[in-house]
């Protein structure tokens, strides 16, 4: 009796964690939430408007205006982009080991013959033990992983 209501209760539980709704973004922008009973709708409605790097006459005109909206870089950030800062505790712990964000952009620049002020923190996903980093660097997107103190471009043996 005990094992068929285990049965049961672990069919139960695994079954509600197998309607899941997703989003997922299509090649022209737009967001599209994907629903467990199979059927889809769009999120965006409007196809987003991008602005193209090489259009210079955009370009001009927007900088005529004052408009700091302009991104030549080709990570395409948006204008009001903060970089995100790493947890407090965390970046505190890896000071001990000099494996900081701050660390990490050194390394960065130096691996992309760049300035630190070049390097752009778009994404972190970090713990004590490892983290994922994604920078701008040169316009170029790089990824850097870290387990302990020690961190490496992604690909990469360490």
């Amino acid at each position: 009796m005990r094992k068929c209501l285990f049965v049961i209760a672990l069919m139960l539980f695994a079954f509600g964690f197998s309607q899941n709704n997703y989003i997922v973004k299509t090649e022209d922008g737009r967001r599209v939430l994907l629903k467990a009973d199979f059927t889809w709708e769009y999120i965006d409605l409007a196809v987003p408007a991008e602005v193209d790097v090489n259009d210079k006459e955009t370009i001009a005109a927007q900088i005529a205006q004052g408009s700091t909206a302009v991104n030549t870089s080709k990570c395409n950030t948006l204008p009001d982009f903060k970089e995100p800062k790493g947890d407090r505790v965390v970046q505190a712990h890896l000071k001990k080991g000099r494996a900081t964000i701050k660390h990490i952009k050194k390394k960065v620049a130096k691996d992309n013959n760049c300035d630190i002020d070049d390097v752009l923190l778009l994404k972190l996903r970090e713990q004590k033990n490892q983290g994922s980093y994604t920078f701008c660097a040169n316009g170029k997107r790089v990824v850097y992983k870290r387990t302990g103190f020690s961190f490496a471009k992604k690909g990469k043996l360490f």
